[in-house]
């Protein structure tokens, strides 16, 4: 949380010097965000980075302008993300597009936004299309790029976990099939005796990714690569306990969320162990 929230000062300092409107004193940022839909779990963030902008407000904002973020819901669609980021644009006159979540949200809206000439500022998504100047200028990804944490978690099990049997669980999306393809990849370039044994896609639209553990972990891999989001990322690791899938686990940055995902939570009618 504490990265998201230098992301919004970031943002802040970068702009209020050259795009704000001087009538208002005030700079208007846009977002979309999972406030419903599969991956509401994701939504802390847009929060986190709406009270984190209010604070600095309270305290007399940047350089004597106030930073006011708009955070719409998109459902974690990309034509509800389409709509509503023309909204922001258009009819809610924002300087630029900050922080908004999910690979195939922010690419539905890129051309739109560099060919408008709005800047789409810290994208939470990692998807190489969005660090890619010479095409899109006014993009800037605000997270390590899928491929470069992919290439990593390959270099680790081949070098740490020799002859690795890997297991994939994917969103079946352009997150989901850029990392798996990033890691297979990477994990061939390295010439390590670890492969890929089993990767098994899931739709966002499902209400649950059991099946696919369970195929996965008949498999008997000591490596699963679990590259979800939100309630799948939770469901999987539920899941492959009950089964007694004993493995190293990797989870993309975007699913590491400890508050929001990773903690246990108990039954309000149950005690505490």
């Amino acid at each position: 949380m504490r990265r998201i929230a230098l992301f919004a000062v970031g943002t802040a300092l970068l702009l209020t010097g050259t795009l704000a409107r001087a009538a208002d004193n005030e700079l208007v940022l846009g977002q979309t965000m999972p406030y419903s839909g599969p991956a509401s779990a994701l939504s802390a963030i847009g929060k986190v980075q709406t009270r984190y902008f209010q604070m600095i407000n309270d305290k007399g904002g940047i350089n004597g302008r106030k930073v006011k973020l708009i955070s719409l819901d998109d459902g974690y669609s990309p034509p509800k993300a389409v709509e509503q980021t023309r909204r922001l644009v258009e009819s809610d006159e924002v300087v630029a597009i900050f922080g908004s979540m999910g690979t195939a949200q922010n690419a539905a809206v890129q051309k739109y936004l560099n060919t408008k000439k709005v800047p789409q500022l810290f994208v939470f998504a990692a998807s190489d299309r969005f660090a890619d100047p010479k095409t899109n200028p006014y993009t800037i990804s605000g997270m390590t790029l899928f491929s470069t944490e992919a290439k990593l978690y390959a270099k680790l099990v081949a070098d740490r976990i020799p002859g690795a049997k890997v297991a994939v669980l994917y969103q079946n999306d352009d997150y989901g099939k850029e990392y798996l393809h990033s890691f297979k990849t990477s994990l061939a370039r390295l010439d390590a005796k670890a492969e890929v044994v089993a990767a098994a896609p899931y739709e966002v639209t499902s209400p649950t990714v059991e099946s696919q553990i369970i195929s996965l972990a008949n498999t008997h891999a000591n490596v699963f690569l679990n590259a979800s989001t939100g309630k799948f990322t939770s469901q999987a690791i539920r899941k492959a306990g009950e089964l007694g899938w004993k493995m190293q686990q990797f989870l993309p940055i975007g699913s590491n969320f400890v508050a929001t995902i990773l903690k246990v939570r108990f039954p309000q009618h149950l005690p505490k162990p």
